[in-house]
C-alpha cells in the first residue's frame, strides 16, 4: 500500500525552520566562547532530524547538504577538530543557504544554484582543513554571476503599508544597469481599478557583479508583502518580458522511499519528541483566526441580548438578567483563552537579531553586545510578524549611526564594544518595545540643519523632543553618503506609519554622547478591547479605555482660549489642549449644552475629548474598515452594538498628531 507523505509536508517544513532557529542560535553561542557540550550536541540533532526527513520526502538537495553538515558537527563534538571561524562561518552561511531550499521545496521560489556550491565547497574545505579564515562575504564574492535576474510580484496591499515598488526599482538601478519589463496579467478592467491596489509585477535584469545580500536589502522592507524571485542569469540577457517562463517554479519532487539511514536517524528525533506531542498540538492559524472570530460574534450577541434585557420588566427580568450576567462572564473568559492561543513571546522576533548583529557589525568594522529582555513577553502573532521589519531597521540604524567605531569609543572614554538593548514589557494595556544604544546619540544641530535644508517646517525654538520628531519625516536623512545601509532617506517614516497602521506610537529619546532610546508601544491584540463608550451629536463612538485617564465636567473658569493654541481646559494645574469630537468628524446633529470631557493620553500627549454623554464601558470586537472602505482620519475600526448599530472606534493617537499639525498649518 502506497501512502502519500505530502501530507506531512507542512509539517517538515515548519520544524525544519525552528530546528534552523536552532542551529543559528546554537552556532552564534559557540562563536562568543560557550564550551557547554549540550549546545554543539543540540546543533548536531538539528542538522540530523532536517537531513533524515528531508531523504524521506525526496528532498534531495536539502539532504545532501545536512549531511556535509552533520559529518563536520560530528568531528566537531566528539572533539576531532577544533572549532575554528572558518567552521562557524560555514556552517552559518549552511543555515542560510539551507533556509533558501526549503522556499524552494515549500513554495517553488528557486534557490541560488551557485551560492549552494560555494558553501558545499567551504564546507568540505573546512573538512579537508584547507579553509582560508576569510569572512564569508569574501567567500562568496568570487561565486557573484555576472547579472540577476529579479521576480518582483507585490502583494495588492503594498501600498498600505507605506511602501513604493518604483522607489525599490528606484534604488535597484544604483547597484547598475537594470532592464524593466512590466507583467500586466493582474491589472483589471479601469470600472475595478482601486488606487490603493498594487497590480503590477515585474521582471528585471541586474547587469553586473552585485552581491545577493545588496539586493535582498533593498527589498529589505517589503520581503513580507511581496513574492520575491532572486537568480542568477547569463549575459548577455534576453529581455525581461522573454524570460518569464524560467521564472517558474520547479516541478515538485516525487516523494522517495526513505533510505535506511534516514529512517534510522528518524528515530531519535521522534522518540525526542513523545513527550511534546502530549503536551502540544500544531493547529493552522487559519483554524485560530476563525475561532477568534466567532468568539467575538458572541461577544456581539451577548451585548446585542443585555441590551434587549435592559427594555423588560426587571421582576419579570431576574432570572434572565442573572443569566447575561454569566454568560458575560464566561465570554469574557472564553475570549482572553482563544486570544491566549494566538499570543506568541517575542522571542520569536528577538531570536532572529544574533545573527543580524554579528553579520552587521562584522561588515562595518564594529564590536556590539546585544542584550535582550523580557522576551517571554507575549504579544498577538498578528502584531508579532509585523513588528519585525521595524524593529530589524531600528537595530540596523543603531548599529550603522549610533555605535561609533571601537577607536572612537576608546578615545570616549566608553567601552570599545557597544551595547544594543532589545527589551519588552507590559504596562497597562499596552506592550512597549525598546530598542536603544549607548552610542553617540542624534545630533540636534545637524538634524535642524537637514530640516532647514528640505524646507521642513519647525517650531519657534523647538524642544529636544520636537527636535527628534524631524527625523520620522518622509525623505528624511542626515547620512552624509548613501550607502547599502542608509543613505537614501528611507526608513523612520516607514517605521511610524507601519506602527500607527497597528494602532501604536513610536517615541525617540536620545542624549549627546550617551545614545538614544527607541520606545513601540503596541496593543495587546487587534482582535478584540474594552472601549468607553460615548455619544456626540447623537452618534456613538468608542474610546479605547487604555488611552483614557479620567472623565470630568469643566468649569467654565477652567476653559482658556490661548492665541495660536485654540481652547485649552485646566486640569489640577496642567493645560491641556481640547477637541471637540463633533466638530473634528462634522456631526451636525443636535450638541449638549453642557458637554463632558474625557482626558485622554496618545503619542506622549494628553488631550481633553469634548463629548455630550457617557454611555457606559464595554468589550468590543474590532472590525477593519480598511478593507471594506479606506482608511479614515481619526478612525482606527469599527464595531457592532448590542443594538445592531456601527460604532467608530476612535484613533487616539491620529487625533493627538492631527492636532500638533494645525499650528503649523495655521
Amino acid at each position: 500500500m502506497s501512502m502519500d507523505l505530502q501530507r506531512f509536508h507542512a509539517t517538515f517544513f515548519e520544524e525544519s525552520r525552528e530546528g534552523l532557529d536552532a542551529m543559528e542560535a546554537g552556532l552564534l553561542s559557540l562563536e562568543e566562547g560557550s564550551r557547554d557540550p549540550e549546545t554543539i550536541n543540540s546543533v548536531f540533532r538539528a542538522a540530523h532530524s532536517i537531513k533524515g526527513g528531508a531523504a524521506t520526502f525526496g528532498f534531495e538537495s536539502i539532504a545532501g547538504l545536512t549531511h556535509v553538515l552533520e559529518t563536520l558537527l560530528d568531528e566537531l563534538r566528539a572533539g576531532k577538530r577544533a572549532l575554528e571561524p572558518a567552521a562557524v562561518d560555514a556552517m552559518l552561511g549552511s543555515v542560510d543557504v539551507l533556509r533558501a531550499l526549503l522556499r524552494e521545496a515549500e513554495h517553488g521560489q528557486a534557490a541560488d544554484p551557485a551560492a549552494v556550491q560555494a558553501v558545499l565547497a567551504r564546507l568540505n574545505a573546512v573538512l579537508s582543513g584547507q579553509a582560508a579564515a576569510a569572512p564569508a562575504a569574501a567567500a562568496q564574492k568570487e561565486e557573484e554571476p555576472e547579472a540577476w535576474h529579479i521576480g518582483f510580484t507585490p502583494a495588492p496591499s503594498l501600498f498600505m503599508s507605506g511602501n513604493d515598488p518604483l522607489r525599490i526599482i528606484r534604488e535597484l538601478e544604483h547597484l547598475g544597469p537594470l532592464q524593466i519589463a512590466a507583467r500586466l496579467e493582474r491589472l483589471p478592467g479601469f470600472e475595478q481599478i482601486d488606487p490603493m491596489e498594487a497590480y503590477l509585477a515585474w521582471d528585471l535584469g541586474l547587469i553586473g557583479k552585485v552581491p545577493r545580500s545588496k539586493i535582498e536589502d533593498t527589498f529589505a522592507w517589503v520581503v513580507d508583502d511581496c513574492e520575491l524571485e532572486i537568480r542568477p542569469m547569463a549575459v548577455p540577457a534576453p529581455p525581461p518580458s522573454l524570460a518569464v517562463e524560467d521564472a517558474a517554479p520547479a516541478a515538485p519532487v516525487a516523494a522517495a522511499p526513505p533510505a535506511p539511514a534516514a529512517a534510522q536517524g528518524a528515530a531519535p528525533a521522534a522518540n525526542s519528541a513523545a513527550h511534546e506531542a502530549e503536551t502540544s498540538i500544531r493547529v493552522s492559524v487559519d483554524k485560530v483566526d476563525a475561532l477568534i472570530n466567532l468568539v467575538g460574534e458572541l461577544v456581539i450577541t451577548q451585548a446585542m441580548l443585555k441590551a434587549v434585557s435592559g427594555g423588560l420588566d426587571a421582576a419579570h427580568a431576574e432570572r434572565l438578567s442573572a443569566g447575561l450576567d454569566l454568560l458575560e462572564r464566561n465570554t469574557r473568559d472564553l475570549q482572553e483563552a482563544v486570544i491566549g492561543v494566538r499570543m506568541l513571546p517575542v522571542d520569536a522576533v528577538f531570536r532572529r537579531f544574533p545573527r543580524l548583529v554579528r553579520d552587521l557589525s562584522t561588515r562595518l568594522g564594529k564590536q556590539v553586545r546585544l542584550r535582550t529582555l523580557g522576551e517571554g513577553t507575549e504579544l498577538d502573532k498578528g502584531l508579532i510578524e509585523k513588528i519585525a521589519d521595524p524593529l530589524v531597521h531600528l537595530v540596523r540604524n543603531s548599529i550603522d549611526h549610533g555605535l561609533e567605531l571601537p577607536e572612537a569609543r576608546s578615545a570616549a572614554g566608553k567601552d570599545e564594544t557597544g551595547t544594543i538593548t532589545l527589551a519588552a514589557s507590559h504596562q497597562g494595556g499596552h506592550i512597549v518595545i525598546e530598542v536603544s544604544d549607548d552610542g553617540r546619540g542624534l545630533n540636534r544641530e545637524k538634524i535642524l540643519a537637514k530640516a532647514a535644508e528640505r524646507g521642513i517646517s519647525v517650531p519657534d525654538n523647538p524642544t529636544d523632543t520636537q527636535v527628534w520628531d524631524l527625523i520620522f519625516a518622509p525623505g528624511f536623512s542626515t547620512a552624509d553618503a548613501v550607502t547599502d545601509l542608509s543613505g537614501r532617506g528611507v526608513g523612520m517614516d516607514v517605521v511610524r506609519r507601519n506602527i500607527q497602521a497597528l494602532g501604536g506610537e513610536v517615541q525617540v529619546e536620545s542624549s549627546a554622547g550617551h545614545g538614544t532610546r527607541t520606545l513601540i508601544r503596541l496593543p495587546l491584540t487587534l482582535a478584540i478591547l474594552d472601549g468607553m463608550t460615548v455619544s456626540v451629536a447623537g452618534e456613538t463612538l468608542i474610546l479605547p479605555l487604555a488611552y483614557v485617564l479620567e472623565a470630568l465636567q469643566p468649569q467654565q473658569a477652567d476653559i482658556r482660549t490661548m492665541a495660536g493654541e485654540g481652547r485649552v481646559l485646566r486640569v489640577r494645574g496642567e493645560y491641556l489642549p481640547i477637541l471637540s469630537l463633533s466638530d473634528y468628524y462634522g456631526y451636525a446633529g443636535q450638541r449638549s449644552e453642557d458637554p463632558l470631557v474625557v482626558v485622554v493620553e496618545g503619542d506622549g500627549q494628553k488631550i481633553a475629548l469634548e463629548v455630550d454623554e457617557l454611555v457606559g464601558q464595554q468589550q468590543v470586537v474590532v472590525k477593519n474598515i480598511e478593507n471594506n472602505y479606506r482608511r479614515i482620519a481619526g478612525i482606527s475600526g469599527a464595531t457592532i452594538l448590542g443594538d445592531g448599530r456601527v460604532a467608530l472606534i476612535v484613533d487616539i493617537g491620529g487625533l493627538v498628531r492631527s492636532l500638533r499639525a494645525l499650528p503649523q498649518a495655521a
